[in-house]
């Protein structure tokens, strides 16, 4: 193990987004990474997503047989976020809540194996998901990153949290056939896709694609 640094304070659960605190100090933690200086590399939910899918399917891994079902949805999804496309900027990209370390002043934020510069929506929507943050958290996280957002700016995390699942659920069923590590990677997968999901067959997915394509 090498540390080269050390960070007081504690890693938080997901139980702790329910302190408006805990959320007002995660929201300034993001906006401080974001008005920083630029990665050397991107980051682009769709098109890790079609990189995952393409070696689920050269290397034959088991999937819902239902994924595939939503591409038309995806695409739909891809074609509202990227004809709004915003300035990029550099984020964290994996803000799972244990990556959050609260010293009950400031939050630090850690582990940048997925850093990449992005579209700020989708750090905070894949907060949201990771941390399963109720409705109104994830307007209220929203809120304090934006000060004020707009109705296409709460869409917008809302998509970017489809996003999240969508994609990365795609690295759960890899993970579930490739890794020897023992833990069920399978399960974790099928949760994030089962919120995608969701999402794709309810009744909000064309009420978000709308406010995001009307800027509203």
């Amino acid at each position: 193990m090498l540390v080269i640094g050390f960070l007081g304070g504690r890693a938080l659960e997901n139980s702790d987004f329910a302190d408006p605190g805990v959320l007002v100090r995660a929201a300034e933690a993001n906006r401080r990474l974001h008005a920083g200086p630029r990665f050397t590399g991107d980051f682009d939910m769709f098109a890790r997503q079609a990189t995952y899918r393409a070696t689920v399917r050269a290397r034959g891994y088991a999937l819902p047989p239902s994924y595939d079902d939503h591409a038309g949805a995806w695409a739909d999804v891809r074609r509202a976020l990227t004809s709004t496309r915003r300035p990029t900027v550099p984020c964290n990209n994996d803000l799972l809540a244990a990556n959050f370390i609260d010293d009950g002043g400031v939050v630090h934020l850690i582990d940048y194996e997925y850093s990449g510069n992005n579209d700020a929506c989708f750090e905070i929507g894949n907060t949201a998901t990771e941390c399963d943050l109720e409705p109104e958290q994830v307007e209220a996280y929203t809120e304090a990153y934006f000060g004020s957002p707009t109705r296409a700016d709460l869409a917008r995390v809302r998509l970017q949290a489809l996003c999240s699942e969508y994609g990365w659920s795609l690295w759960g069923f890899i993970q579930a056939a490739a890794s020897p590590l023992d833990f069920d990677f399978h399960g974790w997968g099928t949760e994030r896709y089962e919120k995608a999901a969701s999402t794709f067959r309810g009744p909000d997915l064309r009420r978000l694609l709308e406010a995001v394509t009307s800027g509203g």
